[in-house]
């Protein structure tokens, strides 16, 4: 899952939105110096990530993608899955696209003080480039991608993965909505257990 999936699998609650960032940027062991709401995000951003990574369903799709993008299949999804759930939001969430992401920016920049330099920056992008909302675009998805290729150390090897994301559009529009309710309940189980009272907004 990318930013859009992790934000409304945290909503309402600050601290989860604000793990639902800085889990990009957290690597290794949760620091027990982080507030106790920002690290039960930065773990449940772990659990949606892991939960993601182990279903058989998505480890089969991932190695439909042509040999070049394999090893970078599940980024794309990442992205691919954002799209579609901007796509078909309103069979997930009672809000409007907008309303949500309006009122996520609002709690991300009122809690980023304690967010690390990285997340910060992401979050002044969301604002400054619409990005939550831009999802909708079946272009962001190859643009993303491109962005991410930038930084791999042997060449972007995603410069041009919009022919190869289209011919897989169908199935990956058919994976998304089969997986996402599944990963709903497995947060909404996650968080009865580790998080049964969500911070008021």
């Amino acid at each position: 899952m990318n930013h859009l999936a992790h934000l409304h699998l945290a909503w309402p609650d600050p601290g989860l939105l604000c793990g639902a960032i800085e889990g990009d940027y957290r690597k290794g062991p949760v620091s027990q110096s982080l507030p106790k709401p920002l690290a039960l995000g930065v773990r449940l951003h772990r659990r949606i990530d892991a939960f993601t990574d182990s279903d058989e369903a998505l480890g089969g799709l991932r190695n439909r993608f042509p040999p070049s993008l394999r090893r970078y299949a599940g980024i794309l999804l990442d992205l691919a899955f954002d799209h579609f759930l901007a796509l078909h939001w309103t069979q997930f969430h009672a809000d409007m696209l907008e309303d949500f992401a309006e009122q996520s920016l609002d709690i991300l920049e009122r809690e980023s003080h304690q967010l690390d330099a990285r997340s910060q920056r992401t979050i002044r992008g969301f604002r400054e480039h619409g990005v939550l909302l831009r999802y909708r675009e079946w272009d962001m998805i190859a643009g993303s991608a491109s962005r991410v290729g930038e930084r791999l150390k042997r060449g972007n090897a995603l410069r041009d993965t919009d022919a190869s994301l289209r011919a897989l559009r169908p199935d990956m529009e058919a994976a998304f909505l089969a997986f996402y309710p599944r990963l709903m309940g497995e947060v909404r189980r996650w968080r009865a257990l580790a998080a049964p009272e969500p911070a008021a907004v």
